[in-house]
């Protein structure tokens, strides 16, 4: 396993040249489409669902509360041993432990989000078996089932991703191509997905969504099984549903993660909970406040396509070029920097106005900060994981760096609108703003302590 220490200094040329062998390897192109696949679903159960809540005239309150379907990203810890121990159903046994949850996972979820293109969300109450229900808490429900198939995808490719790494370097190479791919997918749903809204109606928008489902499909068929995961799989362990097998599966991931870190391990995931809080808290409102603002969909969607997807691929390039100079921890430092601070940008858009000039500075400063802050996280969070334990751990990491977020972005509306009390809704949202920017002040305390942390003893992978 990789520590969170920079590795040795190498020859520069000695590792220009692995990095350029490790671009050759298909498990790249792998690892991309992969990325793309897990970031289609989460802004359309997230900020893009409440653009479309927000112009079918559902309150900013209820908008909050909905996002807390986004919560199965956080307790996927819950379910993940599942997925290291036992095959998928039905596909398990014909493509692999990993590929065969990430073939499921990704059908489950691209059904679900055509039966929220079907059902739609609106006040009113719908007939399904004879029983008369209410639209929402439909459409919620399917919600629900697309987070949750979601979140079992992602807990699958970090997996593969992981297991699938021959050395600290191709980690970084992989880590950087799956958060390309998946700010990439982040874009098309958070961006030309209102272009197309705007033309063709979010009901089909979201039916083209699933479609785009089957890249990961395809993606699933091209990757190969991880030998990591044959050997877990093939090495003899205790039944799961025994005792010791539930013991094994459930505690044994937190005994290995404990006893490699120590006494640093809940400072580490103390700083993880805190590191995207500020973003999290803002997502809730952001496409609302677009739509408060006076911009059209054509306007966001074009300028989220174009611009912000250049800051995007230069804040990814970024990361991933300073954790290899640099390493994880001086760039996971940087991230807690720079992730609050683009949330001033959105301040400074809600009391300057609907200006389209302001509005792309401020996209491209956003997805700047958030492509770098994105892939300082994931390749922190990566390299704290034991060989054998791998899905189960990076859940409960990727869990704890969401929970706190998910949490409280269910508040997020009812904040604006006591904010928006003897003051304009505009001026409420900028203090909002401010207010999450400054959410993001003790996790940066805590990344600078864990960067005076003495690296630690490395001990065996468990499998």
């Amino acid at each position: 396993m990789t520590s969170d220490a920079a590795p040795p200094a190498r020859p520069a040329r000695s590792g220009w040249r692995q990095v350029l062998s490790n671009l050759r390897e298909p498990k790249l192109l792998v690892m991309l489409l992969l990325g793309f696949s897990s970031g289609i679903p989460i802004y359309l159960v997230g900020n893009t669902l409440g653009f479309w809540m927000r112009e079918n005239a559902i309150e900013l309150s209820t908008i909050g509360f909905l996002s807390w379907v986004g919560l199965a990203y956080s307790l996927k810890f819950l379910w993940a041993p599942l997925v290291d121990k036992l095959d998928a159903p039905v596909v398990g046994r014909w493509l692999g432990r990993r590929r065969g949850w990430m073939l499921l996972s990704q059908l489950v979820a691209a059904a679900a989000l055509v039966g929220m293109a079907l059902v739609e969300p609106r006040q009113g109450q719908l007939i399904l078996a004879g029983v008369v229900v209410d639209q929402l808490l439909v459409f919620g429900g399917l919600a629900l089932v697309v987070a949750f198939a979601s979140s079992t995808q992602d807990i699958v490719v970090d997996a593969w991703r992981i297991e699938s790494a021959d050395s600290p370097e191709q980690q970084g190479l992989l880590t950087s191509t799956s958060t390309l791919g998946y700010r990439g997918a982040l874009l098309v749903t958070d961006s030309l997905i209102l272009i197309l809204a705007a033309h063709a109606g979010w009901a089909l928008s979201y039916q083209a969504m699933a479609a785009l489902m089957g890249v990961g499909v395809l993606a699933t068929l091209m990757a190969r099984e991880p030998a990591a995961s044959l050997l877990a799989a093939a090495k003899p362990h205790p039944a799961l549903f025994t005792a010791r097998g539930l013991a094994d599966a459930v505690i044994g991931p937190f005994i290995a993660f404990f006893r490699q870190h120590g006494q640093w391990a809940l400072l580490m995931l103390l700083a993880i909970s805190l590191f995207r809080l500020p973003d999290f808290l803002l997502g809730p409102m952001a496409n609302p406040f677009y739509a408060d603002l006076g911009m059209d969909k054509e306007t966001v969607g074009a300028v989220r396509g174009s611009f912000g997807l250049v800051a995007t691929i230069a804040g990814v390039a970024a990361a991933g070029l300073s954790a290899v100079r640099f390493g994880f921890v001086p760039t996971l430092i940087a991230g807690a920097i720079l992730g609050p601070g683009s949330n001033l940008a959105f301040a400074y858009l809600a009391l300057h106005g609907s200006d389209t000039g302001v509005f792309t500075a401020a996209m491209m400063i956003d997805n700047f900060c958030n492509g770098y802050s994105g892939v300082a996280l994931v390749g922190y969070m990566s390299s704290l994981t034991n060989l054998g334990y791998t899905a189960t751990q990076y859940a409960l990491l990727s869990s704890f760096y969401a929970l706190l977020g998910k949490v409280l972005k269910g508040l997020s509306g009812v904040a604006v609108e006591q904010l928006a009390v003897d003051r304009t809704l505009l001026e409420a949202y900028s203090l909002f703003f401010v207010g999450t920017a400054l959410v993001g002040i003790p996790a940066l305390l805590l990344c600078i302590l864990l960067a005076v942390r003495k690296p630690p003893t490395v001990v065996q992978p468990a499998v």
